[in-house]
């Protein structure tokens, strides 16, 4: 399959560069999923595909003004970065344009001085780690001179920041609007309420979008069995994870010491894609394979998942029920992982985590068996 196989024609005459002032007059495409057949409404009659008895729930989160111009240091060429993901307090990870300007130890500035930059890092996919020195609170500087992070094909300014916002926003943090929601209006909202239908805001405080789905599981659950939209969202709100499910043990040193039950190929890959997501300068996973015979049946797939961090610690194999009559251990795990660190034992993991802890790292223990306990005896040393 070609990348190519999925281009198609949109004609620029037929792309809006300025949003409507009235949110709910936005066109509404509707695909009726029975019959196939395509109409053309406006927003505000989506009134017409809810009933009393349904719950809609909405995302509250609040797009930052993540989008900078500024001028390299040194040229004065111009520079556009865009904030992507905060590693740190103040390290992001941005998408620099035009990237080959800005190589590891160049600086940008932003407003005449007001924000300053360095490139500190060049990550696999070219996108660059920048460190900030400002005076004052970074997220007031952004308002001020951040730009809102229109799509390419958007050419015009928004003269009013809060028009890329829906208007249930609440809390920061996202670098793209939930653009679903952007036509709502408050009175459309009150409008949909007075039906009978129940709305529910949600802002998740755990991570993954396995977290996601299970929310949406859950609200419809309650929502089947009767309860209102105040009790799913307080129910969310309150709900800050599972033990051993990506469960926050404490700090050592500047660093965040989580633990987690995965042990299954399926299960690490969820787990480690999100918390390589998470703003923390490295990912350290100290992982322990749970019995000899699932290590080696699934042997390759471990292999390519443990890849995922950017260091990884190998204890030896939980036995559990079994014995080692197939002759394996971590340390052929650790041969096929490139940079992978094995230890023999659990006191060895403690040593290896506390000799490799840095402030902003994000150390994570794995495993179904005894590894949360290196986690334990790390903090124990804090």
């Amino acid at each position: 399959m070609n990348v190519t196989d999925f281009n198609f024609e949109l004609p620029q005459e037929l792309i809006a560069q300025d949003p409507l002032e009235d949110r709910a007059a936005s066109r509404l495409l509707v695909l009726n999923k029975e019959t196939g057949n395509i109409s053309h409404r406006h927003f505000r009659d989506i009134r017409q595909y809810l009933k009393k008895g349904d719950c809609l729930v909405i995302n509250d989160t609040k797009v930052i003004p993540a989008r900078l111009i500024g001028h390299k240091v040194g040229t004065d060429a111009k520079i556009e970065v865009l904030l992507l993901k905060r590693k740190s307090d103040n390290v992001w990870e941005t998408l620099v344009k035009p990237g080959k300007k800005m190589k590891e130890g160049a600086e940008v500035s932003f407003g005449d001085g007001l924000l300053k930059g360095t490139v500190v890092g060049v990550v696999d996919e070219g996108n660059r780690l920048i460190q900030f020195e400002y005076d004052g609170i970074f997220e007031e500087i952004l308002d001020q001179l951040g730009q809102m992070p229109l799509p390419p094909y958007i050419t015009h300014q928004l003269k009013d920041k809060n028009r890329y916002q829906t208007v249930y926003a609440k809390h920061d943090g996202s670098a793209a609007a939930p653009t679903a929601g952007l036509h709502f209006t408050q009175e459309l909202l009150q409008e949909i309420q007075d039906m009978g239908v129940t709305i529910a805001h949600v802002t998740l405080h755990v991570y993954g979008r396995h977290n996601v789905l299970n929310a949406l599981a859950a609200a419809a659950a309650a929502h089947a069995l009767g309860l209102p939209g105040s009790a799913v969202e307080e129910g969310l709100a309150a709900f800050t994870g599972a033990g051993r499910r990506f469960e926050h043990k404490g700090t050592y040193h500047g660093a965040e010491v989580y633990d987690d039950y995965a042990h299954h190929p399926d299960e690490l890959h969820a787990l480690l894609t999100t918390a390589k997501e998470l703003p923390h300068q490295r990912l350290i996973v100290a992982f322990q394979p749970h019995t000899y015979s699932r290590t080696a049946k699934l042997f390759d797939r471990f292999v390519e998942e443990l890849k995922i961090p950017d260091v990884v610690i190998l204890a030896e194999i939980y036995a559990a029920r079994e014995q080692n009559t197939l002759g394996i251990s971590s340390s052929d795990l650790c041969r096929n992982i490139p940079g992978a660190i094995y230890c023999s034992s659990l006191e060895k993991v403690t040593d290896t985590l506390a000799s490799l802890a840095q402030p902003g790292d994000l150390i994570l223990t794995v495993g179904a068996g005894d590894i949360f306990r290196a986690g334990e005896k790390l903090l124990e040393r804090a």
